[in-house]
């Protein structure tokens, strides 16, 4: 029976990989961890510009063969001021309004002479939105449609308001 009983294992007999393992490993961990790490890399992103393009001429010789041409289709739409009046030409080239001119009136004569840039704001009402030209009125002008814009919609809005109530005590004596 003392046979089958075993011994303590003494600390010599052992075997020392499993520490040598250990040691290697903590030497591994510690030597990357003391490597220098690298600098963080910039990365430019590249940002849209939401502003929109200034609309300036770049032309050095205008041509107004093409000018008269589209005005005389959508003279119409002009707001004239004094007998004269500013627009844009749509562009092919660019893709915008760049070419700008301001047109003098004489009688039943057009005189075209091409600007830098547009003086007055862009008529936003009674134009169609794929005009080949965009016209301009004044601040005056403005103010002027703006009021009547104003007035015209109170008038339709009490017209309506009148309309609903007269209407309103006749469904109810038809109800009774």
């Amino acid at each position: 029976m003392e046979d089958n009983e075993t011994k303590p294992t003494s600390l010599s007999s052992m075997s020392k990989t499993p520490s040598w393992i250990s040691i290697g490993f903590v030497l591994g961990a510690l030597f990357v961890w003391l490597l220098p790490k690298p600098a963080p890399e910039i990365i430019e992103v590249p940002v849209r510009d939401e502003s929109p393009l200034p609309l300036v001429a770049q032309r050095a010789k205008p041509d107004f063969s093409e000018l008269e041409a589209v005005f005389s289709e959508w003279d119409d739409y002009a707001v004239w001021s004094d007998d004269t009046t500013e627009l844009a030409l749509w562009d092919i080239e660019t893709s915008q309004y760049s070419r700008f001119y301001e047109v003098l009136r004489s009688a039943d004569e057009y005189y075209f002479r091409s600007i830098d840039r547009l003086k007055h704001p862009v008529l936003t009402h009674g134009v169609p939105a794929d005009a080949p030209l965009l016209f301009t009125e004044t601040e005056k002008q403005r103010e002027e449609w703006l009021e009547q814009s104003d007035s015209n919609t109170w008038d339709s809005i009490t017209k309506s308001i009148r309309e609903m109530s007269s209407s309103a005590p006749e469904k109810q004596s038809i109800e009774k």
